[in-house]
């Protein structure tokens, strides 16, 4: 399962805070550097990171004017719902370098978080409350998230798990089901020219030729899909497996492996829980964590859905040989001190749906091409195998996922980017599994702020 637009800072930045809080042994994890101790493993206390505001005295509606002298510092986010920053293609190459967009002068300098998210909300229209892209450096801690800390501290998480590539959502989602989004930086249908399904061999079209079981669900609440008998061609438009040429035979072909959240209740209260799922994020119905311009999005509304779904897994006949992982698509344009990692392009496709004045267009350089992930994202390990406060430094993208299906089922790799990857492995004792017995979770807070017409 991957939820929408979050990154790693944003989200789990102060988990050795939580840990020091809550009596659980420290060990080393690159968060927020403002919540490291001063003295034990690497890395350790520093001051909290800041990137260059706007000018004050070029306000809006004028364009934000990058500001080296107007440093805006991480802070702790009140409100659970803020405004959307972007990141997309462009904006993920401003992050990088605001100087230095397409990479030719590494080290990345990640200074063009709140550049980015100010121009955005000063040609939003209307405009954005927050016009100078402040709400790109804030940051939630474990008592916002207590139900994510809680399963990051006990169960296994990384510090270098990144989506795929230094884009928006669609492109990402795509590499999570096929290891590539053939050359694609924007969703499909941005223009004329990106009408057309991916042709890539998506991991269910593999799974099926193997004899693995597999289904998608998806959230169909807000939606135009009706039921209680769905229709899987309006479950399939809730879907990313759509933007595929195969996954658009889904609903004749296959058409039980299609389905609406509630039947994965179900599947687990008879055991009929395929051996491969997927879980789409409920979009329509507000719980996808994606930050949003209206107040429908709030985050910890969102965490408590995911909460309802690992926590009937675990109470489930399925825990006992399971794993739920949890990530995000990609980081949101929400800061993180971790730049992009060098990478394998998937398939030697160099972007083919650049627009005009897209970044990459007049000057080439590294970050040009998917030859780089993207930013780090939040990820959850969640099994009766998981070891125990487990942090994982192994660089990986979305794709591992891809990887750990396709170790576990004896499958191949789809693409050069998921044959690359770790096989996540390392996540898991199988031999004296920690967790046979589930951990009781704390219920997730649902009571924190939500507004959007101020900061914190």
């Amino acid at each position: 399962m991957a939820q929408e637009n979050r990154s790693l800072d944003h989200y789990f930045g102060a988990l050795r805070e939580y840990w020091a809080q809550n009596g659980y042994p420290d060990q080393s994890y690159d968060g927020l550097p403002q919540f490291n101790p001063v003295s034990g493993a690497a890395p350790l206390n520093g001051p909290a990171p800041s990137v260059p505001g706007c000018d004050p005295l070029s306000p809006a509606p004028a364009d934000c004017v990058f500001d080296p002298n107007n440093p805006v510092t991480s802070f702790h986010l009140t409100t659970q719902c803020v405004e959307n920053p972007s990141p997309s293609w462009n904006e993920s190459h401003v992050d990088w370098n605001f100087n230095d967009q397409v990479g030719l002068y590494p080290p990345a300098t990640l200074d063009g978080f709140v550049y980015a998210a100010a121009h955005d909300a000063r040609f939003n229209q209307p405009p954005y409350f927050d016009t100078n892209g402040l709400r790109a450096m804030g940051y939630y801690d474990g008592n916002d998230l207590n139900y994510y800390y809680f399963m990051a501290s006990n169960f296994g998480t990384s510090d270098r798990f990144f989506n795929s590539a230094m884009t928006r959502t669609p492109p990402n989602r795509e590499y999570l089901v096929a290891g590539t989004s053939q050359g694609y930086v924007y969703g499909r249908g941005t223009d004329a020219q990106d009408a057309a399904p991916l042709t890539a061999t998506t991991i269910f079209q593999e799974l099926q030729t193997a004899g693995v079981s597999w289904k998608i669900y998806v959230d169909p609440q807000g939606s135009s899909c009706s039921g209680p008998n769905y229709d899987p061609a309006c479950l399939l438009t809730l879907s990313y497996v759509q933007n595929f040429q195969w996954g658009q035979t889904i609903p004749v072909q296959y058409p039980q492996n299609i389905a609406p959240i509630s039947q994965y209740f179900t599947d687990l209260q008879n055991g009929t829980l395929p051996q491969v799922v997927m879980i789409e994020p409920a979009t329509d119905a507000g719980l996808d964590e994606h930050p949003s311009d209206t107040a429908a999005s709030n985050s910890q509304a969102g965490a408590n859905y995911t909460a309802s779904l690992i926590n009937a897994l675990m109470q489930s006949s399925s825990w006992k040989d399971s794993a739920f992982i949890l990530t995000y698509d990609e980081f949101g344009g929400f800061y993180d001190h971790v730049a992009p990692q060098p990478t394998v392009s998937p398939d030697g496709i160099k972007p083919v749906d650049l627009l005009p004045g897209d970044v990459c267009t007049t000057s080439p350089g590294p970050t040009c091409d998917f030859t780089y992930t993207g930013y780090r994202v939040p990820l959850l390990v969640v099994s009766p195998h998981a070891k125990k406060n487990y942090v994982s430094h192994s660089v990986a993208d979305l794709t591992a996922i891809l990887k750990l299906i396709e170790t576990r089922f004896n499958v191949a790799p789809l693409t050069q980017r998921d044959a690359a990857q770790i096989d996540m492995t390392e996540f898991f004792d199988f031999s004296n599994p920690p967790w046979m017995t589930a951990p009781t979770p704390p219920a997730q807070n649902v009571n924190g702020a939500c507004y959007l017409n101020q900061l914190p």
